[in-house]
């Protein structure tokens, strides 16, 4: 239940660099949601009540109506359980979660409780990808191309969970662009792929997957986590009428040589304003068509050895 003013009380865990940059602002901004408490292992958030553990969290605040989890994903599962038991709506950092089987625990557990559960895919709110779609929508599609190459360094530094098992690696970010992929594109599989994976950690630092789908479509999906100066999110889909490229991870569109309009980025506050609208209408939103790629990818992929990899 909802504060009297309609506001959802929300708690936050894992108040790490995702959270700090993405769902505490707009938590902050949003009209829809009250930002109660967070509960973190090292970070902490002032203005609000602080807490060692999500349980400490649920004890003590028995108006939560929400929980978002931004902790790593071996870590989510158990969290998220505790939550819908507790009776509380829960939203999903990306990825869902380190197996596909516990993402569907949960689906039945959200179900059984009558709570809400979100898992939030934040690429596919990008400016571009909704034009992208309805543009591509009914069209003859010959070729993908998909490139996501960046720095690891910059962007987790001193991330050690997301070098494990569980962790993902490249995937972490690859998954972003399989999350929009798996949006504007018609259903595609997997027909191969090579994992670049250092000799000193479980996780890939680099990945090439070739999909297709049913109509023969090539795809091609090249996954770096070694590049350094400007980095690439992008996405070329070649069409009996043209082009089209989403470029900036989705911030930008180019259909043949025309750059569209597009409005402000605003990813995160579109998750938000869907996971708002899915509490009040007693639904839930959970897609894994992405992470079903990543597990297809380390299932069939062959694994090369490169060297190790240092912070």
């Amino acid at each position: 239940m909802a504060a009297s003013d309609g506001t959802i009380r929300i708690g936050l865990v894992g108040v790490g660099k995702i959270a700090r940059d993405q769902h505490l602002p707009v938590i902050g901004a949003s009209p829809d949601f009250a930002l109660t408490a967070v509960a973190s292992r090292d970070g902490r958030h002032e203005g609000v009540p602080n807490h060692r553990t999500l349980a400490e969290m649920i004890a003590r605040h028995r108006d939560l109506d929400a929980i978002a989890l931004c902790q790593p994903p071996q870590a989510r599962f158990a969290a998220a359980q505790a939550a819908i038991e507790a009776g509380l709506h829960v939203f999903l950092e990306k990825p869902p979660g380190a197996t596909l089987a516990e993402v569907g625990v949960l689906v039945e557990a959200a179900r059984a409780k009558g709570v809400s559960l979100f898992a939030s895919w934040h690429s596919r709110y990008a400016p571009g990808v909704e034009h992208a779609r309805r543009w591509l929508s009914g069209r003859r599609i010959r070729t993908v191309t998909i490139a996501w190459m960046e720095d690891v360094r910059h962007w987790h530094p001193g991330q050690g969970w997301i070098w494990e098992a569980g962790g993902m690696g490249v995937f972490d970010p690859g998954i972003n662009a399989l999350s929009i992929a798996t949006h504007i594109l018609p259903p595609f599989f997997l027909t191969g792929a090579t994992l670049s994976v250092p000799e000193n950690r479980q996780a890939p630092i680099a990945a090439d997957l070739h999909f297709s789908d049913a109509a023969g479509t090539p795809i091609r999906a090249v996954f770096d986590w070694r590049q350094t100066g400007p980095q690439t999110w992008d996405i070329r889909v070649d069409t009996e009428d043209g082009p089209l490229v989403l470029s900036e991870g989705g911030g930008a569109l180019t259909i043949g040589d025309r750059l569209q309009p597009l409005p402000p980025e605003a990813e995160y506050r579109g998750l938000y304003d869907r996971f708002a609208a899915l509490i009040r209408s007693g639904a839930s939103d959970v897609d894994l068509n992405p992470l079903i790629h990543i597990a297809d990818a380390f299932m069939r992929g062959e694994r090369r050895t490169v060297e190790a990899f240092t912070d």
